[in-house]
């Protein structure tokens, strides 16, 4: 009677533990699915802060999420814009938090070389991916001077934090308090700043230096903070772009840089393998239209959308050399 009982035990035990253990999701591991990816996250309490100084500790290996399984549950376009696009970041779970009958949020770690970078991943009740979202970044070790945090509150609330201390002991600080809304995106609630500076940053165009001997290749500004650039493309059908647009006085920002495809005589399209996002781009005269056809949420704040008239940045002529 005894050994029964023993025996009965021990197959309890067993099966609790094979219930307790988490699937590995290395990419050999074919039988990964979303509930498995889900589980793999460890709950978080509420609230839950990540800093930078967090994001830079080494995670174990064995907790490791194999790219191409990521790569089934969630688009690829998610870690093209921070890592690019052939780039196969090491992935990390930091913390889940589950809503009840409603969405859960994934708290991701993505690196690569020195670049670590923080992401939320929304899935809804039925367990499919909804948006995702880049909120806070690590390049080399942290600094004593510039200081980010991530916070969810017990409300689900999101804040992102920046803090750089000055050489006069000032500290300054951008804000950014955010909700998940029932339309599937993060709303941008609250901005607060005392950083002055910020808004006196130097525009970069990445492609500036590439030709520009196509028909509809140039600059195209609304100002010094909103540009839609255009260069040579592999061939005549095809141009390589860089946008970048600042509105709502810089709380609400875009960027983007990829290929467009001409569709018709003065129109192109821009799209991505594995993201929903498309824009049209329709040239006409010194002017180009920008139209968002489709969801770019992972190039752009949540209240803003790439669209607007840009008008041809005249080149000045060169000087005639004196005899």
């Amino acid at each position: 009677m005894m050994n029964r009982w023993l025996f009965t035990l021990c197959c309890v035990l067993l099966i609790g533990a094979c219930k307790e253990e988490k699937k590995q999701l290395s990419d050999d591991n074919a039988s990964v699915e979303i509930t498995d990816f889900i589980e793999f996250f460890p709950e978080s309490k509420l609230p839950l802060q990540v800093a930078d100084t967090t994001l830079a500790r080494k995670i174990s290996d064995s907790l490791r999420i194999g790219n191409k399984v990521f790569g089934r549950f969630v688009p690829d376009s998610l870690l093209a814009k921070g890592f690019g696009k052939s780039a196969k970041p090491r992935l990390y779970p930091l913390g889940k938090a589950v809503v009840k009958d409603g969405e859960t949020y994934l708290f991701l770690k993505a690196e690569q070389g020195a670049k670590k970078i923080a992401y939320v991943l929304v899935f809804d009740e039925k367990q499919q991916f909804v948006t995702g979202m880049n909120f806070l970044q690590v390049n080399g070790s942290p600094q004593a001077a510039e200081r980010s945090y991530f916070n969810m509150d017990s409300k689900y609330t999101l804040t992102t934090l920046q803090q750089r201390s000055l050489k006069d002991g000032q500290v300054v600080y951008n804000k950014n308090v955010y909700i998940y809304n029932t339309a599937g995106v993060f709303t941008l609630i609250l901005t607060e700043s005392n950083d002055q500076a910020k808004a006196s940053k130097q525009l970069i165009n990445p492609i500036d230096t590439l030709p520009a001997k196509h028909k509809w290749a140039g600059d195209y500004w609304q100002d010094k903070k909103n540009l839609v650039s255009f260069r040579d493309g592999r061939n005549p059908n095809t141009l390589q772009v860089f946008v970048h647009f600042e509105k709502d006085g810089g709380n609400c920002n875009g960027e983007l840089k990829g290929e467009v495809k001409f569709v018709g005589k003065d129109q192109a399209r821009f799209t991505e393998s594995g993201s929903p996002c498309v824009i049209d781009f329709n040239f006409s005269g010194n002017t180009v239209r920008m139209k968002e056809q489709e969801g770019c949420g992972s190039y752009r704040d949540i209240k803003c959308f790439f669209d607007g008239a840009y008008t041809r940045k005249k080149v000045a002529a060169p000087r005639k050399k004196k005899k």
